[in-house]
């Protein structure tokens, strides 16, 4: 742990907090995966709750919104444009008809080899002058950052 803090109210500029350049990295690599994966009629979004059902045959709606940090609302959205597409299911649980378990349909499992050489591509972009050692250092560095705020104190 650090000594002193390595932010500070005095020294704080927005354009250099991690959260504002996460953010900016994030809402770019979204514009390219939009932009790359558009034309199979299937938003950036949409891949990561698709690619997390493939992962998942049998996510709850509700598990989906935990791990992805989307509200209730949102997710619901998500899933009914997916379902509408025939990407995904619905299925009532035999072991408790009160959960509704979700699964990727043929035509979604038939769409997911087609998404990833793409999403590959727009990573590869992101990193192209990266070398091996910057990449494994920089996702390091961003599990941390993970693991820091899971580990922190809740407050009042």
């Amino acid at each position: 742990m650090n000594p002193s803090p390595l932010y500070t109210v005095e020294q704080y500029a927005q354009e250099d907090s991690i959260g504002f350049l996460f953010h900016q990295a994030k809402l770019r690599l979204t514009q390219a995966m939009d932009e790359r994966i558009g034309d199979l009629g299937i938003t950036a979004a949409q891949w990561v709750v698709l690619k997390q059902i493939a992962l998942r045959s049998g996510e709850t709606a509700s598990a989906l919104c935990k791990c992805s940090g989307c509200d209730t609302g949102s997710m619901t959205r998500m899933l009914d444009r997916l379902e509408e597409k025939g990407l995904i299911r619905r299925e009532r649980s035999t072991a408790d008809r009160r959960v509704v378990q979700l699964h990727v349909t043929d035509a979604g499992q038939a769409l997911l080899p087609a998404i990833v050489p793409r999403v590959v591509d727009v990573l590869n972009t992101a990193v192209v002058d990266f070398s091996r050692e910057e990449l494994d250092m920089l996702k390091g560095l961003m599990r941390r950052v993970v693991a820091n705020l899971d580990a922190r104190a809740p407050q009042d």
